[in-house]
């Protein structure tokens, strides 16, 4: 059962990257440097702010090695889809999201079999030898999210209409099969593929990933608010250095490096996540001047 329910895994990974290269097309990537500040500050905040900020909350927590790697392995996995559909919803730039998500999935090819393999050797010295190999994950993290991207856009170029309506359907769809996924993580053995989690494991990490989220958007917010950005970029900005690929750590996780309790970050991060996004975002909107000016114009 370890091998299917990943298996699954990498299917519905690679379905998310499919309906990410459904909804772009040539001018997202004609304006993928239409703004180079913003992009630099945006990639900045996911690159190197979020890991500087997750080791903080892990070297903070009270959790075992297994699980401050597991937060480590989250804030290497930051944006997605999703990002780029709340973005929308909060009044963001999302030519800006879209940038971001198209930038960072192809970076990440590189900076997660390098960062993955640096918190493995700081944080677990149980004696164990474990690694993340290089080549053979930078191969496996491109056929599962670049060559998707890639055949979803070919779609969207050839059958405009078709592509659209499968678009929609996915969008109904793909939330189900990862709840679905999560769930099973969630309860089944680590024999099954699962992580056992208990509700303690969901107590001890409840905070954590919480502040990983809140402190994760405001960091994002403020690299952008000192570029001095318009308050569309920073509140883009802030979901996407905020809200991170589940899928993605779990893949990392759970199908590479094969340990569960590496994995119960990012299903208990899962939980609250969206919620917190858009209770964040709202609080910004409220609260920064800059977002009743840019209203009023």
């Amino acid at each position: 059962m370890l091998i299917n329910i990943n298996i699954l895994l990498n299917v519905v990974l690679g379905m998310i990257m499919f309906g990410l290269g459904l909804s772009l097309t040539k001018e997202d990537f004609k304006h993928l440097f239409d703004q180079p500040r913003a992009l630099s500050i945006g990639l900045a905040s996911q690159m190197l702010l979020l890991p500087l900020l997750a080791w903080i909350i892990a070297k903070q927590s009270n959790l075992g090695a297994e699980m401050q790697v597991g937060i480590m392995i989250l804030s290497v996995c930051p944006g997605g889809i999703t990002s780029n559909l709340v973005s929308y919803y909060v009044k963001g730039n999302v030519a800006l999201a879209i940038s971001l998500t198209v930038c960072n999935a192809l970076l990440s090819l590189f900076t997660i079999p390098v960062l993955v393999n640096l918190f493995l050797q700081h944080f677990m010295n149980s004696g164990r030898i474990i690694e993340l190999p290089f080549w053979q994950t930078m191969f496996d993290i491109f056929v599962v999210t670049v060559i998707p991207a890639l055949i979803g856009m070919l779609v969207r170029r050839q059958y405009v209409d078709q592509a659209l309506r499968m678009e929609k359907n996915l969008n109904i769809i793909l939330p189900v099969l990862l709840l679905l996924v999560f769930a099973y993580k969630f309860v089944a053995g680590s024999d099954k593929g699962g992580t056992a989690m208990t509700f303690s494991d969901i107590k001890d990490l409840s905070f954590w990933m919480i502040a990983l989220n809140i402190g994760s958007m405001i960091t994002g917010y403020l690299a952008a608010a000192l570029g001095k950005l318009s308050f569309k970029n920073r509140i883009t900005i802030a979901v996407e250095v905020g809200l991170h690929n589940t899928a993605l750590a779990l893949l990392i996780a759970g199908d590479k490096l094969n340990i569960a309790a590496m994995e119960k970050p990012a299903l208990v991060y899962a939980l609250y996540s969206f919620v917190i996004t858009f209770l964040v975002a709202w609080a910004l909107m409220k609260l920064d001047p800059a977002f009743k000016k840019e209203s009023e114009l």
